[in-house]
This record gives C-alpha cells, sequence and structure tokens, in this order.
C-alpha cells in the first residue's frame, strides 16, 4: 500500500504510524542535506570531514549539534506527543541532536525530493522520512535514497531480525538495508460494543453485516491508503491468504495476471454495494471523511492501520469500543524511515533512526501508542521481553498474538495502483 495519501498539511507537524485519526499538534520544524553515496561522505554543520559510518563512535560524535529534519504526513496528536515529549528530548540530553518535525504530505515530500535531486543539489532540505510501500519503491528506484545504511545501526544488527519478510521487503520491494523499520501495523475493525454485539469473523459474515445495517457501512474509496488495506482484506479472505500473498512477490505484473488473482474478491466487493452507504455508487474520499461518518452515528463501523485507543482516551470515542478482525485475515505492514539521498545530517539521521529502534522507544511506544514493535522478541534480554508482555492493553486493543494469527502481507507496490485501477473500473457503483 501506498503511504497515507491526505490533503497537504501546514509544516512542523508529524505523521501518525498507525493511521488512526486525531487532530495534529504543531512542533518544531526545520531544513537541512548532503552527497548520495552510501561510502564515506561530508557531514556535519558545513563541515568536510569525511566520516566513517562503519565507525558508530565517529558517527556519534559527527552528530552532536547537529539539528535532523524528520519529514512526515503530522496527522496524529498522540503520535506527535510521544515524539514531542519522549524522543525529542532523549535525542537532545544523550546525544546533543535537536529533532526538527516536518509535516507534509509524502506526495509533496516526494515532490521536494526529486525536485532538489534533479536540480543536483548537493545538500537537500529532508535528512530522513517516514516512508513504504509505492513510495518508498519509487523513491529507492530513482536514485533518492541514501544506503544502504542499516548495516551502521547497532539496534538493529543486535535487536532486529534483518531477514524476516517483514524487515527484508518492503511492499514485495526488496529493501537491502535503504530504510530501517519503525513499527509494525495491522489492519483492524471497531464498532461500538453498546450498539453492535456480534461482530463478523469472514467476508460471507461480513456481507451479512452489511445487509442487517443497511446504508450504515462502507470503507474509504481505495487510493485511500485504508480503503485500499481494507479492500484488500475482503479480497484475501474470499481468494484464501496463499494466493492473494501471491501478489507480494509481483515485482512487474500485468493487469491481467492480478485479476486473474483478485477476480472473485471483485464479483464479493460488487456484491456488497447494494447494502453500504449510497449503495455503493459512492464512496467516502478518504479515511478522515469515513471517521467523521462514524463519528458522527451515520456508519456503525470503522477501520485503520492499529486500534483507535487513543481515541478512547481522549473520549472521543466509548469505553465501549472493541476492535475485531476477520479471522481469513487482515492485511498488516511494516513502517520504515529511509535517509534521502542529499541528506545534510546523514550522522544524525543515523543516530537518531537507531534509537527510534533501541528497545527503550520500541517500548515506549508499544505502551504509550500500543505500536507493535519491529523488534525479535527473541533476540531481547529477559527483562526487556517481561517488560513488553506486562504491557496493559486498553479497552480497543488486541494481543499481538491475536493479530499476528490473522497477518497477511500486503500486495507489492507495483500491484496496488492496479487493484486500485481495477476496483474503480469494476466495483464502484456496478
Amino acid at each position: 500500500m501506498k503511504n497515507v495519501s491526505m490533503p497537504a498539511v501546514s509544516r512542523r507537524k508529524f505523521l501518525a504510524l498507525t493511521g488512526a485519526t486525531g487532530s495534529t499538534v504543531v512542533l518544531g520544524g526545520a531544513l537541512a542535506g548532503c552527497s548520495g553515496s552510501s561510502e564515506p561522505a561530508s557531514d556535519g554543520e558545513g563541515s568536510d570531514a569525511e566520516i566513517d559510518y562503519t565507525n558508530w563512535d565517529a558517527v556519534l560524535e559527527a552528530a552532536k549539534g547537529q539539528t535532523v529534519s524528520w519529514y512526515g504526513y503530522g496527522g496524529s496528536e498522540p503520535r506527535n506527543e510521544w515524539i514531542e515529549s519522549v524522543l525529542t528530548p532523549l535525542l537532545k540530553e544523550k546525544y546533543d541532536i535537536t529533532l526538527d518535525l516536518v509535516g507534509m504530505d509524502i506526495n509533496d515530500i516526494l515532490s521536494q525530493l526529486s525536485g532538489e535531486m534533479q536540480a543536483n543539489a548537493e545538500e537537500g532540505t529532508i535528512d530522513f522520512i517516514w516512508i513504504n510501500g509505492e513510495n518508498f519503491y519509487s523513491a529507492k528506484e530513482n536514485g533518492y535514497l541514501w544506503g544502504p545504511f542499516c548495516e551502521y545501526l547497532p539496534n538493529f544488527n543486535d535487536y532486529v531480525d534483518g531477514e524476516s519478510a517483514d524487515i527484508a521487503y518492503d511492499f514485495g520491494s526488496a529493501v537491502e538495508g535503504y530504510e530501517a523499520p519503525y513499527g509494525k501495523a495491522q489492519m483492524q475493525m471497531w464498532v461500538d460494543s453498546s450498539v453492535i454485539a456480534e461482530t463478523p469473523k469472514n467476508p460471507e459474515e461480513f456481507l451479512a453485516f452489511c445487509q442487517a445495517h443497511p446504508g450504515q457501512v462502507t470503507y474509504p474509496q481505495p487510493g485511500d491508503f485504508t480503503g485500499t488495506a481494507f479492500i484488500c482484506c475482503l479480497i484475501a479472505g474470499v481468494v484464501g491468504k496463499e494466493e492473494f500473498e501471491k501478489l507480494s512477490m509481483m515485482t512487474d505484473p500485468s493487469e491481467d495476471e492480478v485479476k486473474a488473482i483478485i477476480e472473485p474478491g471483485l464479483e464479493y466487493l460488487r456484491s456488497l454495494n447494494p447494502h453500504l452507504w449510497n449503495q455503493g455508487t459512492t464512496f467516502p474520499a478518504d479515511s478522515n471523511t469515513v471517521s467523521t461518518m462514524y463519528a458522527d452515528g451515520e456508519l456503525v463501523m470503522n477501520m485503520g492501520y492499529g486500534a483507535p485507543q487513543a481515541l478512547v482516551d481522549d473520549g472521543t470515542l466509548p469505553e465501549t469500543t472493541k476492535s475485531f478482525l476477520f479471522d481469513t485475515g487482515t492485511v498488516g505492514n511494516t513502517n520504515f524511515m529511509a535517509i534521502a539521498a542529499n541528506a545534510p545530517h546523514k550522522a544524525a539521521a543515523l543516530v537518531a533512526i537507531n534509537e527510534v529502534i533501541s528497545p527503550e522507544m520500541q517500548l515506549s511506544q508499544y505502551e504509550v501508542l500500543g505500536n507493535m514493535s519491529v523488534l525479535d522478541m527473541e533476540k531481547l534480554d529477559e527483562a526487556d521481553r517481561t517488560a513488553f508482555d506486562d504491557v496493559e492493553l486498553g479497552v480497543s486493543q488486541l494481543p499481538l498474538s491475536d493479530l499476528l494469527a490473522v497477518r497477511v502481507a500486503e500486495p507489492a507496490g507495483p500491484v496496488v495502483p492496479i487493484i486500485e485501477q481495477i476496483w474503480l473500473d469494476e466495483v464502484v457503483g456496478k
């Protein structure tokens, strides 16, 4: 799936990893740029000093005093607050690094990056980026990313299983060390259990659910990140996990190849339309619109990457909010961080990324935000594993084991726009 595609927002806000809706918080913002080679290159605040990136002590020394920019969409208050109150002061205290968060729609980020690269800017204005899916594939193919760099990160080497499919591939695209994992996410659905007693466990039951609540169920139009992911959950449930996951391995797919796999799912999606909001003749433009409709009581179900616990905690959603999964599977992905090829502060970017994937920061995100960790629990010591096990989940959150038991790999980056176009041509309004 591609990254969340929402209207561009003001700078100085940062991204909601899980896709949970929420208001934005204004944070610090800044700029910064360097050469696009993985070999030792100049870094620092205007310094021409050579850095041996394989020497972590040298990286830490070069990073001191740097201001590093982290670009991403700024859509979640809990996420922004965590970065502002936990990660930012920690980086300053431990490493004398100032973290600036620059909120921007991912399409605008890539446009800015490509413009600077095509202008042969020696130094750009982007250090590292929240990125994944189609956007990573495109940026890497066009030479806009610096790397491989994961081999330089102590925490990656010590605690991450770099060979696992969730880490080695990003929507079917080989990562090859050009991005480091940030967190894992998985599609979940939720209802108000005081209104909805029984939730559907598979596509067949979901059809019956829609029939029982005519006009009160819908999903964002595919092309929106959440909408595409949701129809993939339904298609996977119809065609089967093994068949659907063939899409995750396609690097140069044709429309005919994709359609041959998803055709039964298309027929199923068409069968839903008469029972959906507006009889399936149109669909809400994005996940924010669906969330508003759900909050207003117009819809009886919502969906997203991760549980909506933050919205329960702040009173937006009731304490009776319960998440659920399809037994036939829900799609999951890993979110990543990549360094711009012409980033001016590569040393500070490496240190910041390394800290994000530390056991301490991964545990903090799990405790505060409910994010699934990217760490291999078998590589942690007993105390760290116990700390993860002892985290108390919120009323809307599901155990990690439940999520992993039904996790389905998402389609490869090149497959996604094909699915979206086929849906547009053959499902909407049919």
